[in-house]
């Protein structure tokens, strides 16, 4: 070899200081090669590549230059909880991560924006597009993101900490759940109705979900998810003055009407099955069923006990919370 491995480094040192001191987006990357015993810099053209070497001062000492359109790029994850902005104007909050054949993305609230409307994430990097919005009537959306951002099972929860989504059931009245929003964070509840209709100043909304979590503007579409045990209730006055925050679209009917497959922990390849709101027939990983829909699994009939978007791992026979043999 003519250069050291410390030689090699010290040329790389010269160009990270160039780096710092001007932008070099032409050149966006540099490395030390160490089978060719050489430096290589990565620029979208010949001449790029001359300014930044001659600028570090290291033109000339035999650096490798590698001429490519292709620029790195930020990719950022989808977090239920987190805020995104819709059209620069308005914030609302990253429901569930959803797919829909290869386009990934996530559910949101109707009213946070109208299809078409453009979306950028908390770190106002350009995100994605509503690709189907309704409200009033019901109070639901989905944003098909671009490639620089991956749809995860994830939601932000306390302290930092992160919760997986394993499947979407719909919890009985009664029962404790959490939810994040990018406004208040994580806070848990119970679940006091559901199929609850509310009248607000853009028309009526029904099919919702009335919880005691309470929730501030910028909270919309901040998902639920079943907690481990009840939390504090939030006072009578409070909920109704936060009654738009505190009663939910589920998520199910979101998936059902857009035909969307939730992102999940066990990894479904399947795309969902048609939904023709069918009540018979054999049963489909991807489907949303409803309570008292039948289906036939492994020869044998099976009747759906709560709504659910029936997961690989969620097979009837598997499932006895969810299926009863007929």
């Amino acid at each position: 070899m003519d250069r050291t491995l410390n030689d090699l480094q010290a040329v790389k040192r010269k160009l990270d200081a160039a780096a710092q001191r001007t932008q070099t987006p032409e050149t966006p990357v540099w490395y030390v090669d160490v089978p060719a015993n050489r430096v290589v810099v990565q620029a979208t053209s010949e001449a790029a590549a001359q300014a930044f070497t001659e600028a570090a001062g290291v033109a000339g000492q035999d650096v490798g230059v590698h001429v490519s359109a292709q620029r790195p790029r930020v990719l950022a994850d989808l977090v239920g909880g987190d805020a995104y902005y819709i059209d620069a104007k308005a914030r609302c909050s990253i429901g569930f991560s959803v797919t829909k054949g290869e386009q990934q993305g996530f559910a949101s609230a109707g009213h946070c924006g109208k299809p078409g409307a453009k979306t950028t994430g908390a770190d106002k990097t350009d995100q994605g597009t509503f690709e189907a919005s309704t409200f009033p009537g019901k109070d639901m959306s989905w944003v098909g993101v671009n490639a620089g951002w991956t749809a995860t099972p994830d939601v932000k929860a306390q302290d930092g900490k992160k919760v997986q989504v394993a499947g979407s059931v719909q919890a009985l009245v009664g029962a404790a759940v959490c939810r994040s929003g990018s406004t208040t964070g994580w806070h848990c509840g119970t679940i006091e109705q559901h199929d609850t209709s509310v009248s607000y100043a853009e028309g009526t909304v029904d099919g919702l979900t009335r919880t005691t979590v309470c929730a501030e503007p910028g909270d919309s579409a901040a998902r639920s998810s079943p907690a481990p045990r009840r939390r504090g209730h939030l006072g009578r006055f409070r909920r109704l003055r936060q009654w738009r925050h505190d009663v939910l679209p589920a998520v199910n009917p979101v998936l059902e009407d857009f035909g969307l497959t939730l992102k999940t922990t066990s990894a479904e390849s399947a795309a969902p099955a048609p939904q023709d709101n069918a009540t018979t027939g054999a049963w489909s990983a991807g489907r949303v069923y409803r309570a008292g829909a039948t289906v036939t699994h492994g020869g044998v009939r099976y009747q759906c006990l709560q709504d659910h978007q029936a997961q690989g791992s969620w097979s009837p026979e598997a499932t006895p919370a969810l299926w009863q043999r007929m």
